[in-house]
């Protein structure tokens, strides 16, 4: 610390120093930001605060944190680049296209239509409604995440200062979850560029008027540019590509423990998630608060993020196994549905292939919150399903839906035939009592 700094008549005065965070975190313009650092002892010219807090912009609210609507303004501006507006044209025939898609729906599954018809939106639309249900996906990480760099920060500063710094480890935390909370925002933004509907990822992302009622949503720029890559009858990729989307978005809305159950394996997943203190500090040798770099490069590149636990690889291995299950239907109805468009085959290829390997933005958002949402087994999933429908029917598939123990297991997507055995021809209760009496007799001790 230097001599000025030293001879500085605020330092030392605890509340002086909390008042001036705050004043700083609420972005005061009767404050001087420099005031604070100089009389903390730290070196810092406005010019680099400024730098550092540049991301946040006006977000933050008075009294600190970041203003309700400033990571959905950020993740709708984000999403704006490039982004066109809906075209009155396209918009009628995705309508059109979706009309049909509903009718073939109907025609190969007894789930029930949806009671609205599919939003078809913009990137910026998208964004915006998503960005709760990804927030709730990264909470746990927008937590430890903050809490390690707060403690990072506070390793970095003079001695004599541990006390007080250590006392505005609450309001540092809000600092840094706040700018995890942009990045996060900004990633959304730039997935909102690759995503073709609501339920592309596999999860219910646009919600209803509750958290059962599930909409269907189509991103019309994108499933355009998409069908443009490929050599296919534009019409032909409309109707697939909502039968796909309505096709999920029937399901979450069938099946209402669905949705929550999901969102409990990836909270389980999530919860598991533990910051390496020893890491922390092996980092805090180099870490310059002020650099804004290096504070985005820590909150986006997962250096944080720990090795994945025993507890977690489990959790992991649920919902990879529900996200087949989930895409594999989809992928399967679809299919039927879409049976008569010469091009099915090739757009049924092109969307496994796609969600196999994964977007730029989709692999930012992995490293980000550390959980790929990726349906491993896909392809053995949908062939499960059409084994299920060849041998009992749409009517006895769909009923499986009703419960999660009536799901088939991960095992059981390596022997659809042994399931379909297993379901279609269930062991009487006497057998099932006989056996059970005979394993108890092979047990028992002899006398």
């Amino acid at each position: 610390m230097s001599e000025e700094t030293g001879d500085d008549p605020r330092f030392g005065d605890e509340e002086w120093m909390k008042e001036a965070f705050r004043k700083f975190l609420s972005g005061d313009e009767s404050f001087n930001p420099e005031e604070l650092m100089k009389a903390a002892g730290l070196n810092v010219s406005t010019e680099d605060l400024q730098k550092m807090m540049a991301q946040l912009g006006t977000s933050f609210a008075p009294g600190g944190g970041l203003k309700p609507q400033a990571s959905r303004d950020h993740a709708v501006s984000v999403a704006g680049e490039g982004a066109l507006p809906l075209d009155p044209a396209t918009t009628q025939a995705l309508s059109q296209a979706a009309s049909v898609a509903s009718l073939w729906l109907t025609d190969v599954t007894a789930i029930s239509d949806l009671p609205d018809t599919p939003v078809i939106g913009t990137r910026a639309e998208w964004a915006r409604v998503t960005l709760p249900v990804w927030e709730e996906i990264a909470d746990p990480v927008a937590t430890a995440i903050p809490r390690a760099i707060s403690q990072m920060m506070a390793s970095q500063a003079p001695e004599d200062m541990q006390g007080l710094i250590g006392g505005m480890s609450g309001p540092m935390e809000q600092v840094s979850k706040s700018l995890f909370t942009i990045q996060l925002a900004g990633a959304v933004g730039k997935l909102s560029g690759e995503v073709l509907s609501g339920g592309d990822i596999g999860i219910p992302l646009v919600n209803g008027s509750d958290e059962y009622d599930v909409k269907a949503f189509l991103l019309s720029q994108n499933m355009r540019a998409f069908s443009r890559d490929l050599d296919v009858p534009q019409e032909e990729a409309d109707i697939f590509l909502a039968t796909r989307e309505i096709a999920h978005a029937r399901l979450f809305r069938h099946a209402k423990w669905l949705r929550l159950h999901m969102m409990s394996a990836i909270r389980d997943f999530a919860g598991g998630i533990s910051i390496d203190l020893s890491r922390v500090m092996e980092l805090a040798e180099d870490f310059d608060p002020t650099n804004a770099e290096a504070m985005k490069e820590l909150l986006t590149t997962g250096a944080l993020l720990p090795e994945r636990t025993e507890e977690q690889n489990r959790a992991l291995e649920r919902l990879e196994g529900m996200l087949a299950l989930v895409e594999g239907w989809v992928d399967h109805v679809t299919g039927l549905a879409t049976a008569r468009l010469p091009k099915s085959d090739a757009l049924a290829e092109a969307i496994r292939r796609r969600r196999a390997s994964g977007g730029p933005a989709e692999h930012a958002f992995s490293t980000l919150v550390g959980l790929e949402l990726r349906p491993r087994k896909l392809r053995e999933a949908s062939a499960l399903w059409g084994e299920i429908y060849r041998e009992l029917g749409a009517s006895a598939r769909d009923e499986l839906w009703r419960h999660p123990d009536t799901l088939p297991h991960l095992e059981d997507l390596d022997n659809p035939a042994g399931f379909v055995q297993r379901i279609a021809h269930p062991p009487a209760d006497d057998d099932f009592d006989q056996a059970l009496r005979d394993l108890l007799d092979e047990e028992a001790p002899e006398a």
